[in-house]
């Protein structure tokens, strides 16, 4: 079966195992759930030949309807800052988790393939010290035909935000990664803060982005739901892939 249109749901969840739930049983008409902070926590207790007491169980939710995406952890402060859930009903586009390509915390890259040939697609979380700028510029990849990258930047800078007047060194850093994929800074429909700050003293910001191959010409622009915040300080972002001749290789 060939797909010709992807749905993509994104959103840094604050460690809040609730709205992990109610995404999964709220956006089934999604393909493609991104998230940034996810809780890990223990489910229960397995036999270990090593503890009476047992091993510890941690996980992030799980849904019957929802594979789930998640690089294993190596310890207890290993967790992953993202986690990528695939609808049940396009695993027929057999979706992968590559560690091969990039094995970090903050960083996933999921694969499928789709009229015979093999896109990625990127989820990022970036926190206060941007170590997945540097864990980028330090690795040396060599994939293409990836799609989209979207996530949790945590960088202000005033080519998105309006409310924010300075240029942040970051952003150079972030558009040269970026351009390694071919890819570019997508539009929203309409612009509103991605996060809402929890005082008044700060201003609403835009942390949220979305990156996007720019030869696809329906795929240029993404929406963002303000409205969301009530369950998360960070906006849920959506995006429509359109995949059709334009998008696939040359033979």
């Amino acid at each position: 079966m060939i797909c010709d249109n992807l749905k993509i749901f994104s959103q840094n969840v604050c460690k809040n195992s609730l709205i992990v739930n109610t995404i999964l049983e709220a956006q089934s008409s999604f393909d493609i759930i991104f998230l940034q902070e996810p809780l890990w926590s223990i489910i229960h207790t397995i036999p270990s030949s090593t503890s009476y007491k047992g091993e510890k169980l941690v996980r992030a939710p799980h849904h019957p309807n929802w594979l789930t995406f998640a690089r294993s952890p190596t310890n207890e402060s290993d967790f992953p800052r993202v986690l990528t859930y695939i609808n049940i009903r396009v695993s027929h586009l057999c979706f992968s988790l590559h560690n091969d390509i990039f094995n970090h915390r903050n960083v996933s890259c999921i694969s499928f393939i789709n009229q015979g040939f093999s896109f990625f697609l990127i989820n990022v979380y970036l926190n206060s010290s941007q170590m997945a700028l540097k864990y980028f510029k330090d690795t040396e990849t060599n994939i293409s035909n990836v799609i989209i990258m979207t996530g949790d930047f945590n960088i202000r800078d005033s080519l998105w935000d309006s409310n924010f007047p300075f240029h942040s060194i970051h952003s150079d850093m972030l558009f040269d990664i970026a351009d390694s994929f071919s890819l570019a800074l997508s539009s929203p429909t309409e612009n509103f803060p991605t996060r809402f700050s929890d005082n008044n003293q700060n201003l609403n910001s835009v942390l949220d982005l979305v990156f996007t191959q720019p030869s696809f010409t329906k795929f240029n622009y993404h929406y963002i739901y303000p409205d969301w915040k009530l369950m998360s300080d960070h906006a849920p972002i959506t995006v429509n892939i359109h995949i059709n001749d334009e998008n696939i290789p040359t033979k």
